[in-house]
């Protein structure tokens, strides 16, 4: 009989969540309301942010980020190609120019050397990516957005509990987005908030969120509310659902304990795996930071093994491991390639990590035994 397949990522709910998902069905309040409010305070508090907006998903949060900030047609961001696609779409779907800075070789996040010679007289904004869990490094990016006078994004979505230099990010910086989808460390089914620092802009980004409407449904429908409002801006329908916030306040509460058992994981890895030729195993960077290790991905060493990352997943799934593949490079897409001329070859380092990045089974749904599993499948596969 065939061993029991092993999932890359699997969301672990609490019987304490399943109990709050069913007295919200109870209570007839499914969309924004009481629980989005207290969801978005607890985020507040959780993330030292003086304001967090929740939203039905992380892209959400970035494109009402850039709209907000008014980057507009003609205005260029500048990123990484190494990312979910999402965060260049949200770019262009404010009409807006993406510029691509190829990634740190150690970190796989933007290589924050080559960002000033990317930035011209139409750079309005830099956006980040926090890539598995592990901060980039803020400091020189924040210093470079200070000097040109220019917005960061931090594309926080895999970033949820992870510091730098001390601070949780969330605390500091101009806006940082997460998201709550089911494969990330702490999950609302779909979701995704903004935080930041600006009250106008926060106030901006509430309004968009729901049609442009100038107060909440909670505050319209609720005893002594006002059924009454204006439209303001012609929003979107971005708003999260009390039924997500639901599942949310209770991961928030778990999710220190989410990071515990991930980074017990990861450590291990780096142990299980360390003598493995045919792997390079995450590098972590100089600066002191904390990742909350979204994803533990390798590069698979074809030179050394002789077949190549694909070939590699192949072999998992057969032995009843399940991997994902975080990410093809962004700019090697056709609408990328036919858009903006990107080119095989323009971010090398992203394209060296692109073919031979492999994610490996993380998070509270596996067990020690299964973990060990895992890598007894990956000795074999390697013959070591």
């Amino acid at each position: 009989m065939a061993e029991e397949f092993i999932a890359f990522s699997t969301p672990v709910i609490s019987q304490a969540t399943i109990a709050e998902v069913v007295t919200c069905l109870k209570s007839g309040w499914l969309a924004t309301g009481p629980r989005v409010k207290q969801f978005e305070e607890d985020l507040k508090k959780y993330l030292h942010a003086p304001y967090a907006v929740a939203l039905m998903h992380a892209t959400a949060g970035l494109q009402l980020s850039l709209e907000c900030l008014g980057i507009q047609e003609g205005d260029e961001v500048i990123t990484t190609p190494f990312t979910f696609v999402a965060t260049l779409n949200t770019i262009v779907h404010n009409r807006a120019t993406p510029v691509l800075v190829d990634i740190d070789p150690i970190t796989y996040n933007i290589d924050v050397t080559q960002i000033e010679a990317a930035i011209t007289p139409r750079t309005r904004a830099i956006m980040p990516v926090h890539f598995a869990g592990l901060p980039a490094d803020l400091d020189p990016i924040y210093k470079l957005a200070a000097h040109y006078n220019l917005r960061v994004i931090e594309d926080a979505a895999q970033a949820i509990g992870s510091y730098y230099k001390g601070k949780i990010i969330g605390s500091f910086g101009d806006l940082q987005v997460f998201s709550f989808h089911p494969n990330k460390v702490m999950t609302t089914g779909e979701g995704g908030c903004v935080t930041l620092r600006d009250a106008a802009l926060a106030r901006a980004i509430n309004v968009m969120r729901f049609h442009g409407i100038d107060r909440d449904a909670w505050n319209r429908y609720a005893k002594g509310g006002s059924v009454h409002y204006d439209v303001i801006q012609p929003g979107y329908k971005y708003n999260m659902m009390d039924l997500q916030a639901a599942i949310g306040l209770h991961q928030l509460q778990e999710l220190e304990g989410f990071i515990q058992l991930r980074t017990q994981l990861a450590m291990r890895y780096h142990e299980m795996l360390a003598d493995v030729a045919a792997l390079t195993l995450p590098q972590a960077p100089k600066y002191d930071h904390r990742n909350c290790w979204y994803l533990y991905a390798p590069l698979v060493n074809s030179e050394i093994c002789g077949f190549s990352r694909d070939e590699f997943m192949q072999k998992m799934s057969a032995l009843n491991i399940g991997t994902a593949y975080h990410y093809q490079a962004a700019h090697l897409y056709t609408f990328y390639r036919e858009r903006f001329g990107w080119k095989v070859g323009q971010f090398p380092h992203a394209e060296n990590v692109a073919a031979r990045i492999v994610s490996l089974p993380l998070g509270a749904h596996l067990s020690l035994a299964q973990q060990e599993r895992v890598v007894t499948v990956i000795r074999k596969i390697f013959g070591v």
